[in-house]
């Protein structure tokens, strides 16, 4: 009965975790069509983190060019897609399918290649041949267009269950679909002895080759499987715009999902997938209000990677024994008291970050600029003076907040361990 509990809580878990996935597109904020569209690229980016991440998480392996199986599946759905759109009778909901079989293909051929080796030697390889398939893709435009890419039309097609994509919600919702099934399949992958075998040679690999596994064999496997669902995203690409081009081959591609899982956290399975929502909602939203919004990403990852190595992923988890002894509370009002100081030392922060980026790439314009509605010029040097004495004076303040921060732990700690 005891060790059933836990299952059960777990199925109740992921049926809410549905439902409220099915139910976004109606919440308030969302229910518009640039919401559908936010919640179907946040669909598409947790694919491909997850994807990422059965590289880098479950093998060990860090991949510089995995854009290049979502970007070559992206191109094989876009070329099913047009050939449906002259009469091929498949259902258009099954593109990412040989989007799939794309990135499965592409990735068998490369991991033979670069999956000899590991470490630092497999990272510059994958940065090399993604490189490459880049510059070829400007070579080969039967195959990948040129520059303007390879355009499809996902209404002009078998529809299957009434399904026609001739609205974004019905695009979200397919995405969803395909996002349930890869993260499902993923994760029956990680309980798999392949999977386990992967955490073998991302832990120890000699010591695995000793008990008679090869890990060139592993790593292969790894790789195949995870670009097959990089290849997927990459279909899922091709059914949300209706053109595949050579960005979605680049390095800024693999970049971001780099930065998709470090953010949500690597030792997470559903890490990220926290870290595609956050990286997806910061590039559509954060761009509108701030050009210097690739500076707050990397400054958000130095921050991550330094403070929270396990992501927000890591930071949740560790509150999770705290809300099943019910003391969260305690630690819940530590956190708003510190919130105040920080917000007041970010606020110095942004204001320091954006002068100076005015400054640095923009002294054309001069040094007048308007922050949240405040006209402030960034060649006088008061405003510097000001940033600094309110981001300092916040940390100073963020910092007194420690200790009490550090005695609501400790009394929630002991609560639970009272209570357990």
């Amino acid at each position: 009965m005891a060790a059933s509990r836990p299952l059960r809580r777990l199925r109740w878990a992921l049926a809410a975790g549905v439902l409220l996935l099915i139910a976004l597109p109606y919440v308030p904020g969302l229910n518009s069509g640039f919401g559908h569209s936010l919640l179907s690229q946040m669909g598409i980016s947790a694919v491909f983190a997850l994807s990422f991440n059965m590289l880098l998480g479950q093998t060990g392996l860090l991949s510089f060019g995995h854009a290049v199986y979502f970007g070559l599946g992206g191109y094989t759905a876009i070329h099913a897609l047009r050939i449906i759109n002259h009469g091929w009778p498949v259902p258009v909901i099954l593109v990412p399918l040989f989007g799939g079989l794309g990135g499965l293909v592409f990735g068998l051929l490369i991991g033979a290649v670069i999956a000899k080796r590991a470490g630092t030697v497999f990272a510059m390889i994958s940065l090399g041949l993604g490189e490459l398939v880049v510059a070829a893709s400007l070579i080969v435009t039967s195959f990948f267009g040129g520059e303007e890419g390879i355009t499809a039309n996902r209404t002009k097609g078998l529809s299957l269950f009434g399904i026609t994509l001739t609205t974004q919600i019905q695009v979200y919702y397919v995405i969803l679909a395909w996002f349930l099934l890869s993260a499902g399949l993923m994760y029956a992958f990680t309980r798999t002895p392949v999977g386990r075998l992967c955490n073998a040679v991302r832990d120890n690999p000699e010591r695995a080759e000793f008990v008679g596994y090869n890990p060139q064999r592993i790593r292969l496997v790894a790789l195949t499987v995870s670009a097959l669902f990089a290849g997927v995203a990459g279909g899922l690409h091709a059914i949300n715009y209706e053109i595949v081009a050579a960005e979605s081959l680049g390095a800024v591609r693999s970049g971001t999902v780099l930065l998709m899982a470090y953010i949500g956290g690597v030792g997470h399975f559903l890490g990220p997938v926290l870290g595609a929502a956050v990286i997806t909602w910061l590039q559509v939203s954060l761009s509108d209000y701030t050009e210097a919004w690739q500076l707050y990403f990397g400054l958000l990852f130095i921050l991550m990677v330094m403070f929270a190595p396990g992501g927000f992923a890591g930071l949740l988890s560790v509150h999770v024994p705290l809300v099943r002894a019910r003391t969260l509370h305690l630690v819940l009002g530590a956190y708003g008291v510190a919130l105040v100081p920080a917000a007041v030392m970010g606020a110095g922060g942004v204001l320091l970050l954006e002068m100076a980026y005015r400054v640095a790439t923009k002294p054309e314009l001069g040094g007048k600029m308007t922050l949240a509605g405040i006209s402030v010029d960034a060649l006088q040097p008061w405003p510097w003076l000001i940033g600094v004495a309110v981001a300092g004076a916040g940390f100073f303040a963020w910092r007194a907040t420690w200790p009490l921060v550090r005695s609501a732990w400790a009394a929630a700690a002991g609560l639970r361990t009272k209570g357990g």
